[in-house]
């Protein structure tokens, strides 16, 4: 499915005027990491939807925003909140932060069985962890 994009046209109503928080991921399209993060961001988006909005923003194309919020690292994971950012993931990280991001948005996992689905060590399977 993939996550939709925004741009500078309507980042104001579909990020920060948003009724439910709004992940969104800053990306290239020539970054690896940041290829790698859309399928896990699917699966985010497929298990907590009705809590959690997750659109793309591509930093070539919408350089002005990536500036605006302070983006000089790729892949990079901000959580807006009623119009503000309230938790940033910079790169891979290591499992914990991804149960981390969740816990910090109030979700719980419909499966808590669920556990790493992904296991490269380059990649970024620590969205991939749930709260056990």
């Amino acid at each position: 499915m993939g996550a939709p994009s925004v741009t500078t046209a309507n980042f104001q109503a579909e990020v920060l005027n948003s009724d439910k928080p709004v992940l969104v991921d800053f990306w290239a399209e020539w970054c690896g990491p940041c290829r790698m993060v859309a399928p896990i961001l699917d699966e985010i988006a497929a298990e907590h939807g009705d809590k959690l909005k997750i659109v793309k923003l591509n930093t070539d194309e919408e350089s002005a925003l990536a500036i605006q919020y302070g983006v000089q690292s790729i892949p990079t994971l901000h959580v807006f909140k009623g119009g503000q950012v309230v938790k940033t993931v910079i790169g891979a990280k290591p499992p914990k932060s991804r149960s981390l991001l969740v816990r910090q948005l109030k979700m719980r996992p419909r499966h808590p069985r669920i556990a790493l689905l992904m296991c490269r060590p380059s990649s970024m399977s620590w969205l991939l962890r749930i709260m056990p």
